[in-house]
């Protein structure tokens, strides 16, 4: 604490501090020299290029991108063509301007994503310069051409090249150049000696900064501050202009006594500052310029970079990273020496009661006479904000904490905040994660892009429990992180698909809001479509899993999903994919193993496709129906001949299917519609309009037995019908249990070997055993072979005495693993032949 002012300097009214951030990890061997550099704000990763200049060489350039604290996250060869820029969007993908106007774009990892052209024209003339500026729409790109012009792109993701006017008088490249942002549109400010130009979309407009000195006959560098209010020129004579982007109003003007052009220069404003400050970088020298004729000199011994941020400079070299920027008030009144403010008196009496000393209390007393104790407490919390070293954060917020106990009203949120801020950004600033960030820049940036950039460098574990600290609703917070990750997982290509399937259901168990569709589409993107159908069962809601499988080809599946969901809508959406996917047989055979989606596709037929109705009873030999259809297609027509004709064909047809339906009288019908429509009010089943037939297996196969039955004992439905249809309902849905209620509930009308066959069909041949012993002995031989019981259908044939029987066993033998059973079967038949 006795040297926190240590590394302060004074400039006009304010101090500077520069504080170090990391010593940085990469161990480059010749540090920054002869290397494109490009660090993002907010504390975001840096792209290193080495060799770009290198034209002759041999050696490709290495691009290698760092995070903050110099740890590497990618590194790869650079085969495209030279480089002029390198850049970071808002969302961290990296930007690689080349001369010849492509833009690459990479992820954090060195992926390449994509790439887009700055415009046709620059296959002549190429970039000579380029700008990469973050604007209200996105991150934006600005090109100098050979041609001596300039092109604009405000978003990368939106891509509108705009092409400004010429600047008067230009014979090359100019001293410098900048972008900035006024009022939601971009333009390009250009120094062309001492004169300076305003680029927009219409117009190049020449302004003159107020109160420029007179001895400058050029401008050599410029600088817009972060938020684009306000700018820093520097001219030939070393003056250093500082005023309002609009150039409307001068700040400040300093000379730097340095007449020689500056390698880089930066704005270093604080957020609510009254004093402008600008930095300039030369070989080995950094000066801060402010209000004032002096001036802060700092001495760099190895190459460096300036980044700006919100807040301050950060400072690159090839071993430290550093932050340079104005000491903000609270630290200052606090730490000053000498200082009376309520903040520094509050510290004094904390470190006074720790010692036990009675000075506490007068410190107190003083405090508490000028009625400040909340100022002292909120100056306390407000600098601790402010502090990097967590020993200092410490010291201020135990005084605030001390303070607050001698207040009776004061708010405990902005002390709780703070807390939890720190705790936040002492865990992303550690030297393994590598975002130095300060209060003010986090404050700036939200917690939910702190999350997302957390999640995009893959800290899954850390994004989770700075969600879980600061309470982040769980869609927002832990259950977004989640998804990423599950996101992540199933494109690793080293696992099975069994051990991520698994991983991802475990992970994702109790997380809410989590669409599994989403991450089975990651996965089928990744060429991994069996894992993507096991995440889809994961998956509650029907609607979310058919459309990826039918984007999948998996159309049976797809289908038998959206009738499971009950959602008509759905079903229909897929029945009419599949219509116009599969070829008409193919169409119709897939729907007569759906009786739901079969129902509702002649719903719909009724309404638009009449002759596909037709087809439908044609193919499935409802001649009941094909009458029905014949007696309504008689009433659309007006020629009497052919309503004849129609009616006499509808009437072969009733006749043709009384020999598989009891008549149905009107009685009948109206019984069956207010049973429909019941039906309908109390369970939302759409049944209104089937026939009794389609009535019974749709209830059966949506699981209402106890309707489907009753309408079994209203209607008399033949038992042997019920049986079969209740048989394979139930063998559909593998409801095995009740399939076994059902068979017990009272001998079966149309026998047992249909249960042995229907559980065979659906391979599940432990239920069917459990039906081989119900079955009568004619059939016996049959069901024992069905199982795969070689032995019981040697027994039931050889108890029979039947040749045929026997002889159907031993055709199914095999000689190396039954000869003893075929010896026995031999004998008997022999016998039997005899008999």
């Amino acid at each position: 604490m006795a040297f926190v002012t240590a590394n302060w300097n004074p400039l006009g009214e304010s101090f500077y501090r520069k504080i170090e951030l990391y010593e940085m990890g990469w161990n480059l061997k010749d540090g920054l020299k002869d290397s494109l550099v490009a660090a993002a704000p907010y504390g975001g990763p840096i792209a290193l290029l080495k060799g770009h200049n290198r034209r002759s060489s041999s050696a490709r350039p290495q691009l290698e991108i760092f995070s903050s604290s110099g740890l590497p996250l990618a590194s790869f060869p650079w085969k495209s063509g030279v480089v002029k820029q390198l850049g970071w969007t808002v969302s961290d993908d990296l930007l690689c301007v080349q001369e010849d106007g492509t833009v690459l774009v990479y992820d954090l990892w060195g992926g390449f994503k994509r790439h887009f052209s700055m415009g046709n024209e620059l296959s002549q003339s190429q970039v000579l310069e380029t700008k990469i500026f973050h604007s209200p729409y996105g991150t934006g790109v600005a090109i100098l051409t050979g041609a001596l012009r300039y092109t604009l792109a405000t978003n990368i993701d939106d891509i509108k090249l705009r092409r400004l006017p010429e600047v008067p008088g230009l014979q090359g490249a100019p001293s410098c150049w900048a972008v900035l942002t006024q009022d939601r549109q971009s333009k390009v400010l250009v120094a062309n000696g001492s004169q300076l130009f305003i680029l927009d979309n219409t117009a190049c407009t020449p302004v003159t900064p107020p109160g420029l000195s007179p001895q400058a006959s050029s401008i050599v560098h410029m600088c817009v501050s972060f938020s684009y209010k306000y700018l820093a020129l520097l001219t030939d004579s070393g003056h250093v202009w500082m005023g309002t982007s609009n150039l409307k109003e001068k700040l400040s003007e300093v000379d730097t006594n340095i007449k020689t052009p500056p390698k880089q220069m930066a704005w270093c404003r604080r957020p609510k500052s009254q004093q402008p400050s600008a930095v300039v970088m030369w070989d080995g020298l950094l000066i801060v310029v402010g209000e004032c004729k002096e001036t802060i000199q700092y001495h760099l011994d190895d190459d460096s970079v300036l980044v700006p941020e919100l807040d301050g400079v950060r400072i690159i070299s090839g071993t430290h990273h550093e932050l340079l920027q104005e000491v903000p008030g609270a630290c200052e009144e606090i730490f000053k020496i000498a200082s009376m403010a309520p903040g520094a008196l509050l510290l004094e009496a904390h470190k006074e009661y720790e010692k036990e000393s009675q000075k506490a209390d007068e410190y107190l007393r003083e405090i508490k006479e000028q009625s400040l104790l909340s100022e002292a407490v909120r100056q306390c919390v407000e600098a601790a904000g402010h502090e990097h070293e967590p020993e200092t954060q410490k010291t201020l917020l135990r005084a605030a904490s001390f303070g607050k106990c001698f207040l009776s009203n004061f708010p405990p949120e902005q002390f709780v905040s703070m807390c939890r801020d720190l705790r936040v950004l002492n865990a992303v600033r550690d030297y393994t994660v590598g975002i130095p960030l300060t209060h003010t820049q986090f404050k700036q940036m939200t917690v939910q892009v702190l999350i997302d950039r957390l999640v995009y460098r893959k800290l899954y574990p850390l994004a989770i429990e700075v969600c879980r600290y600061l309470k982040t609703p769980e869609y927002q917070g832990v259950s977004r992180v989640l998804k990423h990750w599950a996101c992540y997982k199933v494109q690793q290509k080293e696992e099975s698909d069994e051990v991520i399937a698994k991983a991802v259901s475990v992970k994702l168990a109790d997380a809410a809001g989590i669409s599994y569709s989403e991450i089975a589409t990651k996965a089928y993107e990744s060429g991994r479509t069996e894992l993507a159908i096991k995440l889809l069962e994961f998956e509650p809601r029907s609607g979310e899993q058919v459309p990826l499988l039918l984007k999948m080809k998996k159309s049976p599946l797809a289908l038998s999903k959206a009738i499971e969901s009950g959602d008509t809508d759905l079903v229909y959406t897929v029945v009419m994919y599949l219509k116009n996917e599969l070829n008409r047989g193919d169409f119709f055979m897939m729907l007569r193993n759906q009786p739901v989606a079969l129902s509702l596709y002649k719903q719909f037929c009724k309404h638009q496709e009449q002759d596909t109705l037709k087809d439908l009873f044609n193919q499935d030999d409802d001649h009941e129906e094909l009458g029905n259809f014949y007696v309504k297609a008689s009433y659309k027509e007006q020629r009497l001949e052919a309503r004849i004709a129609l009616l006499q064909s509808a009437v072969d047809e009733y006749y043709k299917a009384k020999n598989e339906f009891s008549a149905k009288t009107t009685e009948d019908e109206m019984r069956l519609l207010r049973f429909q429509r019941k039906l309908e009010e109390e369970k939302g089943e759409l049944l209104v309009g089937f026939s009794l037939h389609d009535t019974m297996t749709t209830l059966l196969s949506v699981g209402l037995h106890k309707h489907a039955e009753q309408l079994y004992k209203d209607f008399r439905v033949p038992d042997k019908r019920f049986w079969w249809l209740k048989l394979k309902a139930l063998a559909e849905k593998e409801d095995w249990e009740e399939l076994e209620k059902f068979g017990k509930s009272k001998k079966s009308p149309i026998g047992y070997l249909p249960f042995v066959e229907v559980c065979i069909k659906h391979h599940n041949k432990y239920e069917a055993k459990k039906y081989v012993s119900k079955v009568t002995p004619e059939q016996k031989v049959k069901a024992h072979l069905a199982v795969g019981d070689m032995e019981g259908a040697a027994e039931a044939a050889i108890e029979r005495r039947n040749e045929s029987e026997i002889s159907t066993v031993l055709s199914r033998c095999s000689a190396t693993t039954d000869h003893l059973l075929m010896e026995r079967l031999n004998r008997a038949r022999a016998t039997a032949v005899k008999k």
